[in-house]
C-alpha cells in the first residue's frame, strides 16, 4: 500500500508530523522500523521532530547526525531516531547494540538506512522525501507500507492529503 503527498514547505512538513502523532492508530504504532529516505535538507528530521512533539515530547528534539541515535522514552513507549549518515560501516550498528533498540515497544526512525544495509532490518514503512520540481521549498513524500503495522500511516497520509488547507 502506498500514498503520496505534496508538502508545500517546512510548515507543511511540521503539520503533517503533528497530524500523524494525533492519529490514534499511528500514535499506537510500535515494534516498527521506519526508513526515512531523502538527500540532506529534505525535511526528514523536521518530520520526526514534529511527530515527537505531537506525541507530547517537551524536551529538545535534535538531529542525531553526530550521536547516531537520540532516544525518546515514555513509561511504556519508546521512539528511537537514528541518523546513519556518519556511520563508517554497517557493522558499527552491531557494536552500538542495534538489536537492543528493535523491540515490541519501540518505534525506530532511521535516516540514511542504506548505510546500515546488511545489519539494519528491512523497513516496515519507507518514507521518501524528494524535491518537488515546481517549487524549491516543496517536497513530495511517498509512503510505502511493507507490514500491517504500517498501514495506518499510509491511510493517515491519504486522509491528510484529502484535508482542505
Amino acid at each position: 500500500m502506498t500514498a503520496s503527498v505534496r508538502l508545500a514547505g517546512e510548515s507543511a512538513t511540521q503539520a503533517l508530523g503533528a497530524s500523524l502523532a494525533a492519529n490514534p492508530a499511528v500514535a499506537a504504532s510500535s515494534g516498527m522500523v521506519v526508513h526515512l529516505l531523502g538527500e540532506l535538507g529534505m525535511g526528514k528530521t523536521t518530520l520526526v521532530r514534529s511527530y515527537l512533539q505531537g506525541l507530547g515530547w517537551r524536551g529538545r528534539v535534535k538531529s542525531p547526525t553526530y550521536t547516531l541515535i537520540e532516544p525518546y522514552e515514555w513509561a511504556h513507549y519508546r521512539v528511537y531516531h537514528f541518523d546513519l549518515y556518519r556511520l563508517g560501516s554497517p557493522e558499527e550498528l552491531e557494536f552500538m547494540g542495534i538489536r537492543d533498540y528493535l523491540n515490541a515497544d519501540s518505534l525506530c526512525f532511521v535516516e540514511w538506512p542504506e548505510r546500515g544495509q546488511g545489519v539494519l532490518p528491512a523497513a516496515d514503512l519507507r518514507l521518501s522525501l524528494t524535491p518537488a520540481h515546481a517549487d524549491e521549498s516543496a517536497r513530495d513524500l511517498r509512503a510505502e507500507a511493507f507490514a500491517d503495522g504500517a498501514l495506518p500511516w499510509v491511510q493517515a497520509l491519504r486522509e491528510w492529503e484529502d484535508t482542505p488547507a
